[in-house]
């Protein structure tokens, strides 16, 4: 009850961006929205991340085993999207859509309710490697649906968040004190960030129509999501020497609904984001049921 009390109270900012854009329509900029929280908002969001916690040789593996596996599953769905999909912006959505997910709004707080606080290391440490899939291989992908190889590596350049994190890990080794008032400030901007995202959110969910999208990308990115990844994860990490207590936070990670930074990506790149929003709309729709099962899966595998 704890966990889906949460995850309500979280999305009541989603609320708040759906009543916005139904009052002001047009006046309500979500491209504008979403280049604020790309280029100014996210960036502090990933640098507080990194400093939440420190970092040791022991907690460098979880995100390594975790890139690894979205590392083995994506290439063979990119080689099915060719195949399902003839439309570049819809084959672009179904090979990366299902590997970003809300490891940060949903994945953080559900880890404290099924793990404890000891989980929220290991959950940060996967949320910044979620950053990294999001704004590497994500930018990418997305804007190969609308761009050439050429412009969409540019575009991974000249999205800030990657350099930031980059500063916030050099930081974090090296054991600098960030003083109490920039540790604020940081904290400030991350949570305006958060908050930010999800608002968007709501203001993409206004005016969209489920019967739009096609029934194969809708079908596919979702049994991707909640159905292939999981089955692969429990797979791949059956046969490593992870505690399963480890074990269990990232089968966690990987089974939290669509991330809205889809929508950011999708928005930014012109790669159809309102049927990018139905898709995370459903799946958190979806999460509501698939929590008691995750909660019992947990239990009985990952906590003995």
């Amino acid at each position: 009850m704890e966990t889906l009390l949460s995850i309500i109270f979280v999305y009541v900012f989603i609320l708040l961006g759906y009543i916005a854009k139904r009052i002001f329509k047009e006046d309500m900029n979500s491209k504008t929205l979403t280049i604020f929280s790309v280029y100014f908002l996210q960036p502090f969001v990933t640098v507080w991340g990194f400093s939440t916690a420190r970092l040791s040789v022991e907690h460098i593996f979880i995100p390594i085993y975790y890139l690894g596996i979205i590392a083995i599953v994506l290439i063979p769905t990119l080689l099915i999207a060719r195949v399902i999909f003839d439309d570049p912006k819809e084959r672009a959505i179904f090979s990366i859509a299902g590997f970003v997910g809300n490891t940060g709004n949903i994945g953080i707080p559900l880890g404290i309710a099924l793990f404890g606080e000891s989980s929220v290391i290991y959950t940060t440490l996967i949320n910044i490697a979620n950053v990294f899939v999001v704004y590497i291989l994500g930018v990418y992908i997305y804007s190969r649906g609308s761009f050439s190889i050429k412009r969409s590596l540019l575009n991974i350049i000249k999205i800030p968040i990657i350099p930031a994190s980059i500063i916030a890990i050099l930081i974090n080794i090296n054991h600098i004190e960030i003083i109490p008032q920039i540790q604020e400030f940081f904290k400030m901007g991350a949570y305006g960030g958060i908050v930010l995202q999800l608002f968007l959110l709501g203001t993409f969910l206004y005016g969209i129509k489920i019967r739009e999208i096609r029934a194969s990308l809708l079908i596919g990115t979702l049994s991707q999501k909640f159905i292939i990844v999981p089955l692969a994860t429990a797979i791949i990490l059956s046969f490593t020497n992870l505690p399963l207590y480890v074990q269990g936070v990232i089968f966690m990670e990987m089974m939290t609904p669509l991330a809205v930074a889809n929508i950011n990506l999708a928005s930014l790149y012109d790669c159809r984001p309102k049927d990018t929003t139905t898709l995370i709309l459903l799946s958190t729709l979806l999460f509501i049921p698939i929590l008691f099962i995750l909660s019992y899966i947990v239990s009985i595998y990952y906590t003995t």
